[in-house]
């Protein structure tokens, strides 16, 4: 297919389907994969990140997947510049690259460029720490009201990094993100689910992903960075780990901050106007997923 760009994006909130998605469009288009995921960045976390299995990386090769020690930070503009290099790479050995993911900054730098905010203050990121997230909020709607308005209130790692652009930079949110007006560098989808089925996908997810062995792995975990702690049911696996709740509260427990972390995820999608919405019914598979997107192009 000639007429094919030579990137492509697919989002949608966890446990939607997108990465079986991306294997088979990829497989279609002579694409490699390039995650756009916060956390499956980390390596000896596969099971808790539902990072792709390894026949679907035998099948496709993938970037940005499972590289990074536990113990060393990581952000958006670390991810979008050896991103980059692996994308320049993939178009230099004559394939495309299909950007995966449902990180919304992960997945706004690579494909709109990265911003010119500034980069991340460790002493700030300690001082964040220390403090409640209600009184980083407060702080947040004292420095940038309209800002704070646009912000997911309610997730500590977005309002941290946004009290961090305003401070660090003197100047509100919004003079930041116009940077980012400019057309997307590639087309994109958005895989979107009805709310039941994306949530009967959730429960059977966090299930096989304790009957795989998800607590043995935190267990074998070294020390980390702050960024790895914020990974999704890491601290609730870890009270299993120790005993002190039953494998029961911990699925629910894991269940219920994946959902609040899908509606977030929805949330910060939909303001993505340039990704192309794509309605995926419960028994549609995954290969006519991939085939709609590959006609539509």
């Amino acid at each position: 297919m000639t007429n094919v760009p030579d990137i492509l994006f697919l989002a949608g909130a966890t446990a939607s389907g997108k990465s079986e998605v991306a294997v088979q469009l990829a497989l279609d288009l002579n694409a490699e994969i390039v995650s756009a995921d916060a956390y499956q960045v980390y390596k000896g976390m596969e099971i808790l990140t539902a990072a792709p299995n390894a026949l679907a990386q035998t099948l496709v090769p993938h970037h940005m997947i499972g590289f990074l020690d536990p113990s060393q930070s990581w952000d958006a503009s670390s991810h979008y510049r050896l991103a980059m290099d692996h994308i320049s790479d993939i178009h230099a050995r004559g394939k495309r690259a299909l950007v995966v993911g449902g990180s919304g900054l992960y997945l706004k730098f690579l494909s709109h460029g990265l911003s010119e905010a500034p980069p991340a203050d460790e002493t700030l990121r300690r001082n964040f720490a220390s403090r409640e997230l209600a009184d980083l909020v407060d702080e947040l709607k004292r420095r940038d009201p309209e800002g704070a308005a646009m912000t997911n209130l309610e997730n500590r790692r977005y309002v941290e990094r946004n009290l961090e652009i305003v401070i660090l930079g003197g100047k509100p949110l919004k003079a930041w993100r116009d940077n980012w007006s400019k057309p997307p560098s590639g087309p994109g989808w958005m895989i979107v689910r009805d709310p039941d089925d994306l949530e009967s996908r959730i429960l059977k997810r966090t299930r096989l992903m304790f009957d795989n062995g998800v607590v043995e792995e935190v267990r074998a975990l070294g020390p980390c960075a702050q960024t790895a702690e914020r990974t999704l049911g890491l601290q609730v696996i870890r009270l299993l780990a120790s005993g002190k709740i039953s494998r029961e509260e911990a699925e629910r427990s894991v269940a219920l901050a994946t959902r609040q972390y899908a509606k977030r995820q929805k949330t910060w999608l939909k303001r993505e106007t340039w990704l192309k919405k794509l309605e995926v019914a419960a028994n549609s598979s995954s290969f006519a997923t991939a085939a709609f997107i590959k006609s539509s192009l």
